[in-house]
């Protein structure tokens, strides 16, 4: 088993005996070093508080309040650098008001009205009941386990009454001394076997009390602030989804009315030609059929095109891997694909994944004038990396109005980034980036 600990450089292996003792100790030397902290800290920030709100009617109590959230400040960030271990995660620390004043008056007032200031007084006031609670238990019982176990090597320098000899003959024992030391040894056995628990509620007790008002407050914010965040990424990729939709849609119907309708149209007319040339012309009209039948087919090639780009068949049926190899095989420009075979992954990231490398080769063949271009496909811990790279003119942005607008919309509704590098006359780097 592996644990990290605050501040340890990695992760390395500790046995579990050895980090239970290792807890154990954590605990210990915490809650005991907070009892005096909390006699101190209880001393000086109540008598800060008092003396600094009893004068404040003649203004020196200001300064004095102020420096009295000042002590307390340090006092908490004390606190929280000795609960990180306890807690086996680190705190963070939380945000204190500033001030643009450059005036002693106004550098001073700027603790007096930070909320965690009066927090951090609020802990040092009243940490003390907490820290007393954990330290009566922590010593009980580490005194209980300690003086039952090693009770037989001192049990002959405690002065004893006389042996009553009817107590051990009813118990079995030969005499009263022994009768006392397995007692003794049973209650030190009890405190030793429940001495971690109760040193690590103690301890808990103690640092979670600390955690709510040195830190609960800036844990809030900040996750109020990952919440909003959050929202505002479901947004864009909501917007982004939403624009894509619409860029492929005009796209497709773009593409069926320059292709697919405009030979509808003509298979219309020249099967309206061979109707009227039967009766007359059957030569020509069986000329014009075969050339009916030609457009046909090559009706229904490019509306399996189209098909493809929609839903290609063989993404569903054989995977990322297959398709990318397909797609490369129709490209017009020599494609050099690097895309190792991996296991099945999540639909809409193995189409988002098709679409971005569809796209940026149908750009390199119809824009760059490159003689190469590289397509590599890799997956990490993290998600999974594309890159399209080609030698033409470059030129290529993200920026609205341009090819890869639509392309940049489609990733980031898939939760992805798109980056593009495109200098004047040296290439076009496409990299997509999609979490998994």
């Amino acid at each position: 088993m592996e644990t990290t600990y605050a501040g340890a450089p990695a992760t390395y292996p500790i046995a579990p005996a050895r980090r239970f003792l290792r807890q154990l100790g954590v605990d210990t030397q915490y809650v005991l070093l907070g009892f005096p902290l909390g006699l101190l800290t209880i001393v000086l920030c109540m008598t800060g508080f008092a003396l600094g709100l009893g004068t404040m009617i003649i203004w020196i109590g200001v300064p004095i309040l102020a420096g009295s959230l000042a002590m307390s400040r340090g006092f908490a960030h004390l606190e929280r650098l000795r609960i990180n271990p306890v807690l086996r995660r680190r705190v963070p620390h939380p945000r204190y008001r500033t001030t643009k004043a450059t005036s002693w008056i106004g550098k001073m007032f700027a603790p007096i009205a930070d909320g965690q200031s009066w927090l951090d007084l609020v802990h040092g006031i009243f940490r003390f009941i907490p820290s007393t609670i954990a330290f009566c238990f922590t010593f009980t019982w580490w005194v209980g386990a300690l003086a039952g176990l090693t009770y037989p090597l001192y049990d002959w320098a405690l002065p004893h009454v006389p042996d009553n000899q009817e107590l051990p003959e009813l118990l079995g024992f030969p005499d009263t001394a022994a009768v006392r030391i397995v007692f003794n040894l049973a209650i030190g056995l009890f405190f030793a076997i429940t001495l971690f628990p109760v040193v690590r509620g103690s301890a808990l007790l103690e640092a979670q009390f600390a955690r709510g008002l040195l830190s609960g407050v800036g844990e809030l914010r900040r996750q109020v602030a990952e919440a909003n965040a959050a929202r505002d990424v479901a947004q864009e990729q909501k917007a982004a989804a939403v624009s894509a939709e619409a860029t492929a849609l005009r796209k497709l119907e773009r593409d069926i009315h320059d292709g697919p309708q405009q030979r509808l149209v003509r298979l219309a007319m020249d099967l309206g030609r061979a109707e009227q040339q039967f009766a007359h012309d059957p030569e020509a009209a069986r000329a014009t059929v075969a050339e009916a039948l030609t457009q046909t087919r090559e009706t229904l090639d490019e509306l399996r095109a189209l098909s493809r780009g929609i839903a290609p068949p063989i993404l569903v049926d054989r995977g990322l891997q297959a398709a990318l190899t397909a797609l490369a095989g129709r490209c017009t420009v020599p494609v050099d694909l690097d895309a190792p075979v991996v296991e099945r992954l999540d639909p809409a990231v193995e189409s988002a994944a098709y679409f971005v490398v569809a796209e940026a080769l149908t750009n390199v063949a119809k824009h760059s004038h490159a003689t190469e271009v590289q397509v590599s496909v890799q997956r990490n811990a993290t998600g999974l990396l594309i890159t399209v790279a080609d030698d033409g003119v470059g030129g290529a942005s993200l920026a609205k109005g341009h090819g890869l607008a639509g392309l940049d919309d489609r990733v980031k509704a898939a939760g992805g980034v798109l980056a593009v590098e495109s200098p004047d006359g040296a290439g076009t780097r496409l990299t997509a980036a999609l979490p998994l």
